[in-house]
């Protein structure tokens, strides 16, 4: 009985294990596939099965598969340790309070992003599926007791994206080749001086593999071309577990996640009892570094908001 036992055991343990190293392949790999980039979005949770391989295999006195596990898992740990270990890095310089919220077509509350800004002192509030009708409620919310400041490029539907601050914006931008709405601006800060602040909004892969492959790359040049320090809010359509938003942080940006440690912050899908399960929206940083990280519900999305307490660089 002991014996067929552990052949059971064995042979879930490697049901297990291809499940890990399928994750671990889907983290490392640069798919032009759809249906691959989407499975890619959950790779975390397939990289689990090492971890269950390994024991199952331990259980099993499988010692050889167990050794295969143990060095799947420390590819696994490769992975995903960073998001759970802070920089350590203290910045001198000005705080500034990022809040990144997608508004679901303009159908969230108003009222509770405005609660949301004024509860922590927002100093930048970057929106996606901006429309008219909630720029409206949102102003009479009365946002601009905080943030008095807008560069606005609202539409009907996804499309519309906008940011709202509490100093002066100057050199706006509206990007081409987007089939969304993306934007930027120069926030004057009083003590940290000019600050790049940028909203980005790519089209769901789901939607349009293609154009989400060239406007990720789209962004990257436009960062790359970043000078300076800058906050970029974004729900970008990707997970950490995608290359596409990896590339993004290996130059001058960093995931303000990642830099305080904050472990995966799930924001969507918000609004199904079983969400959200995959983080794809994000705040990345250039010259800062990020103390603390949060998402908070906001009724009427299906994404959670993002909250980031940004130090900059002295």
């Amino acid at each position: 009985m002991r014996k067929w036992t552990d052949r059971a055991l064995l042979g879930l343990g490697w049901c297990a294990f291809t499940a890990g190293f399928a994750g671990v392949v889907l983290y490392f790999g640069s798919w032009q596939r759809q249906l691959v980039v989407l499975v890619a979005s959950g790779a975390s949770y397939l990289m689990i099965g090492a971890v269950v391989g390994l024991v199952l295999f331990l259980i099993a006195r499988g010692w050889r598969s167990a050794a295969a596990a143990g060095v799947l898992l420390a590819a696994v740990v490769w992975t995903q340790l960073p998001i759970f270990v802070s920089d350590g890095h203290a910045a001198s310089g000005a705080e500034v309070v990022v809040m990144q919220s997608n508004l679901l077509f303009g159908e969230a509350d108003a009222e509770t992003v405005v609660r949301a800004v004024e509860d922590n002192r927002v100093d930048v509030l970057t929106t996606d599926e901006l429309t008219a009708d909630i720029v409206a409620r949102l102003a009479a919310a009365g946002l601009a007791r905080s943030l008095p400041y807008q560069y606005l490029e609202p539409t009907s539907g996804g499309g519309g994206t906008g940011i709202y601050s509490r100093y002066p914006l100057r050199d706006t931008e509206k990007y081409d080749k987007f089939v969304l709405n993306q934007v930027s601006a120069t926030m004057d800060h009083p003590r940290a001086g000019a600050v790049a602040v940028f909203a980005f909004h790519p089209i769901p892969p789901s939607l349009d593999f293609p154009a989400w492959s060239s406007e990720m790359r789209r962004i990257h040049e436009i960062l790359d071309a970043q000078q300076g320090p800058a906050i970029v809010g974004a729900d970008f359509n990707a997970t950490r577990d995608h290359s596409a938003f990896r590339d993004l942080s290996r130059g001058r940006f960093t995931a303000a996640a990642e830099l305080a440690g904050a472990g995966p912050l799930l924001t969507f899908p918000n609004d199904r009892r079983w969400g959200p399960v995959i983080g794809i929206d994000h705040i990345l940083v250039a010259d800062a570094t990020c103390d603390e990280v949060r998402t908070l519900t906001v009724p009427g999305s299906d994404h959670r908001a993002m909250i980031a307490r940004v130090r900059l660089n002295g």
